[in-house]
Parts: C-alpha cells; sequence; structure tokens
C-alpha cells in the first residue's frame, strides 16, 4: 500500500448534547454579565458613597450580583478561550493578537471588581459610611486594583472587536458583527449614557458572538490556519 492510499481519519466533530453544552459554556460567561449589569442597584458613574448606599439598600439583589459574578468568573474564561481557538486558527496573527487582549481585558474584570462584595461586608461589621467609603477607596487605589481596571476598560472592548473581526468569514457575518459592537455598545451605555437594559443587551450580544464561534468551531471540527469559510 503507498503513502497515497493511507487516509487520515475524519476530524472528529461536537453533536449531540456535547454540542449544546459547548454553545452554553461559550455563552454563559457573558450572559451572566448581562444579568448583573440588568438588575445592578448602581449606575457605574455613580460617586462612591451612592454606590455603597445602594448596594447595602439592595441585599437581595447584591447577592444575586455577587452569584451571578461567581458564574462568570466560572464560564467567561472558557467563554474566551473557544471564541479565541477559532479566531487563531482564522487568522492566526490578528487571531492570536485578539486572544491575548481578550484574555487579559475579560479576566482583568474579577479583580478591578470589589465593592459589591466589600459594601455589605462592611455593613456586617458595623462599619459607618465613612469607613466604608475610605476602605474602599483605599482598595482601588491598590497598585493591582488600578492595573487589572485599567486592563479591563482597554482589554475587554478592544478584545471583542478584535476577535469579531478575526472570525469576520468563519461565522455568520451578523454574530461578527454583534461581538465587533457589543462592547464599544456596553462602554456607551455603563459610562457614557448610563441605561441598565441597553447595557445587559450589549453584553448579550458578545453572548451571540461567543455562541456563534463555539457552533461553528464544534461543528467544523479542528480548523486549518489560516481558512475561513464565508457566510
Amino acid at each position: 500500500m503507498s503513502t497515497a492510499d493511507v487516509h487520515a481519519p475524519a476530524p472528529p466533530r461536537i453533536s449531540g448534547p456535547w454540542l449544546a453544552a459547548t454553545v452554553a459554556v461559550a455563552a454563559a460567561g457573558p450572559l451572566a454579565i448581562a444579568a448583573v449589569r440588568a438588575i445592578l442597584p448602581y449606575d457605574t458613574t455613580d460617586e462612591p458613597a451612592a454606590i455603597i448606599a445602594d448596594i447595602q439598600a439592595a441585599p437581595t439583589t447584591t447577592a444575586a450580583v455577587i452569584w451571578l459574578v461567581f458564574a462568570a468568573l466560572l464560564t467567561l474564561p472558557l467563554g474566551v478561550a473557544i471564541t479565541a481557538r477559532l479566531a487563531m486558527a482564522a487568522r492566526p496573527v490578528l487571531g492570536t493578537v485578539a486572544a491575548v487582549v481578550a484574555w487579559a481585558g475579560f479576566l482583568s474584570l474579577f479583580l478591578a471588581v470589589g465593592v459589591d462584595q466589600l459594601a455589605p461586608a462592611a455593613a456586617e461589621a458595623g462599619l459607618t459610611m465613612e469607613q466604608t467609603v475610605a476602605l474602599d477607596g483605599a482598595l482601588t487605589a491598590q497598585p493591582t486594583a488600578n492595573l487589572a481596571l485599567m486592563v479591563f476598560l482597554i482589554g475587554h472592548v478592544l478584545g471583542a472587536v478584535l476577535l469579531g473581526i478575526a472570525l469576520w468569514g468563519s461565522i455568520p457575518r451578523w454574530a461578527a458583527a454583534a461581538l465587533i459592537v457589543s462592547q464599544p455598545l456596553h462602554l456607551v451605555f455603563a459610562v457614557i449614557v448610563p441605561n441598565h437594559a441597553l447595557d445587559a443587551a450589549a453584553w448579550a450580544l458578545t453572548a451571540v458572538g461567543f455562541a456563534a464561534a463555539a457552533l461553528t468551531s464544534a461543528r467544523r471540527g479542528p480548523v486549518t490556519r489560516g481558512s475561513t469559510i464565508e457566510y
């Protein structure tokens, strides 16, 4: 038998429950943050004292926010990895840059956010509002917290845009477009024109992009580097 007669087996593809699980995991992190942004009891642009007061006045909502952030912590890294894998295969250079920026940006969120746990803990410990505000200020002034916030602010917006561009032609164009605009829209509705519902919708667009990448990657199996499929 010649070498030409030997055929490699077809690459494995995910189907059935595993396909649904892969897509669900990819979308779970952004959807958890979307839920957080929808129910958050304060605006990101509020003064620290107002944020702390709103958190302490809504213990049930705050507890839900903390659990949702924990769920995002467990799943968002997987969603970024699944999406980045396809982006790196489709466009190696751009996809790799996008993967690094997105990974650093999205994961820095969890060190940059602390007031949601600090405020209720301070209330339980009997700290006054002045003491809690001072503690929050000292926490956010830590070099690691400052760096994490900066990396998050730049990385999650730029990373989502770059991932969407790298995935253009490898996933449906509407899904790539959703990913490209999602985090810039989040920035608009979280900081410039605060609107919780539209902010949540922006994060849902990120989930759409991640889910499309997971679905495409799982159905197609291993992807040849530099290959794209036009939609």
